[in-house]
């Protein structure tokens, strides 16, 4: 079908089981707050202590790390300068020339996780693995019980990942884990419909359509067969020649409108085949008047509602081949009939060499995203958190899981970012928030693809590289 016009995720439970999942037991024991006292109030918190064993007032939060903000070309840098709390801001008039650098192709050599690696979080943070043995985990969505969708992309399948209790013990956790639904033809984008705590689908998007399936909260096994809501959307293989093939979807605030976003089939063409692509789209959750919403966006893998304005953002992979700090991948709001640039156009009026002279009337109709990370960083899904556990300065901020660089001499990405978000707008820096991904000779043993916030207020992060669920937790804790 026509889509419009261009504009130019063993443990067995109740019958189900999850083959080849470890799962891993959590420690979640409360730890007790440090207690500062002096003068009069020492013997206060003395008799606390005497009574209760233990004081029940929380330490307060660490510090964050004080990183300078890096701009211009500091700000460009690769993995080697990454650590939790380092600060970026990229701008336009910090970009490159196009080939001011040799196009590289150096994909990430993969490695088994050293077993001195861990993820490394800001100071007050701790990670836990809660599991293990997933096939190609990418998006993950929270459902409104608390459990987990994720989709496992090159398998076919969306599995759940449900926490529970182990045995008499509340200090101790473990992870349940089942297959929803399978048969799918590289799932992608997970959402429930309708808003609110008592959804009845699940609508997944397969790379060539959108389905949906009748569900009710609790539920390890789909109910229903798929229910086609959009029958047919440009597909795509694994890139390199068969194009970009996630699919995300995020339903409007107010839940009556869905969005779709379709990446490029190319790195930079503008032939046939990128009809109805590089764009997001809108219909109605029913599947009806799906039109074009914005365009020229190249491969917009992540999309999310910001909470408080209900504007849609997308994280979008830019292209390739224009050398190590050109173009910036982006994080950007998502204007309604707004012109992001490709093919022939990027951030801003910058033409592409590729396409020299042609359609001078678009370049001043080049929407400037909000947030420019460092190059071919492959920023994919991303999350707003809007919970409570964490610090306050990281409430309303955006998460985003950089999945990783290959065309670059040396590596950007292997990491999850945090974006600043204040009144629903971006002061254009963002902050490392989760790295460690990558080993002191460069391999790699993870790649963040999926973000996604836990009813506790934990952050959860899917690693295809190592095919695991990372969590990653507040305790005021520091080592």
């Amino acid at each position: 079908m026509s889509l419009g016009n261009r504009d130019p995720y063993v443990f067995l439970h109740a019958g189900h089981e999850t083959r080849g999942i470890r799962t891993v037991q959590i420690p979640t024991r409360l730890k007790p707050g440090a207690c500062y006292s002096f003068g009069v109030w020492w013997l206060v918190f003395g008799v606390c202590a005497l009574v209760f064993g233990v004081c029940g007032f929380a330490a307060a939060a660490p510090a964050p790390p004080s990183f300078p903000l890096l701009t211009h070309k500091a700000a460009l840098d690769d993995w080697r300068g990454d650590a939790p709390g380092v600060r970026r801001l990229i701008t336009v008039e910090d970009l490159p020339s196009p080939g001011a650098t040799p196009s590289a192709d150096k994909g990430p050599h993969m490695v088994s996780r050293p077993a001195s690696a861990w993820p490394k979080a800001p100071p007050g943070f701790e990670v836990d693995l809660l599991a293990e043995g997933f096939k190609n985990p990418r998006k993950i969505t929270t459902a409104p019980n608390g459990d987990f969708f994720i989709a496992e992309g090159s398998a076919g399948r969306v599995k759940v990942l449900r926490h529970t209790r182990a045995g008499k013990s509340a200090n101790e956790s473990m992870t349940i884990t089942s297959t929803f639904a399978e048969h799918l033809h590289q799932p992608f984008g997970i959402a429930f419909f309708p808003l609110g705590s008592k959804p009845r689908f699940v609508y997944v998007a397969n790379t060539d359509s959108v389905v949906r399936f009748d569900y009710e909260n609790g539920d390890l096994k789909a109910r229903s067969e798929p229910q086609p809501i959009v029958p047919s959307i440009p597909g795509g293989g694994h890139l390199r020649g068969g194009g970009h093939w996630t699919r995300d979807l995020a339903f409007s605030r107010d839940g009556k409108k869905l969005f779709v976003s379709i990446g490029s089939h190319s790195n930079v063409n503008d032939d046939s085949e990128e009809k109805d692509r590089a764009d997001i789209f809108e219909l109605n959750p029913d599947g009806s008047d799906f039109r074009i919403y914005a365009s020229g966006i190249r491969n917009p893998v992540g999309l999310a509602i910001e909470p408080n304005t209900g504007e849609l953002w997308a994280s979008v992979n830019e292209r390739d081949g224009l050398g190590d700090d050109l173009p910036p991948d982006y994080i950007t709001r998502v204007q309604e009939n707004g012109f992001y640039g490709w093919p022939w156009y990027y951030i801003g009026g910058h033409q592409d060499p590729h396409h020299a002279g042609k359609h001078p009337e678009l370049a001043a109709k080049v929407i400037v995203p909000d947030v420019l990370i460092q190059s071919h960083s492959a920023t994919l899904c991303m999350t707003f958190y809007n919970a409570r556990q964490f610090p306050a300065r990281y409430r309303g901020r955006a998460f985003a899981a950089e999945h990783g660089s290959w065309n670059r001499a040396h590596r950007t990405g292997y990491k999850v970012i945090s974006v600043p978000i204040e009144k629903g707008r971006a002061s254009g820096e963002y902050e490392d928030f989760l790295t460690g991904f990558v080993t002191e000779s460069g391999d790699v043993w993870g790649r963040p693809v999926g973000v996604a916030v836990d009813l506790d207020g934990s952050l959860v992060v899917t690693d295809d590289g190592g095919n695991r669920v990372w969590r990653v937790r507040y305790t005021g804790k520091t080592r």
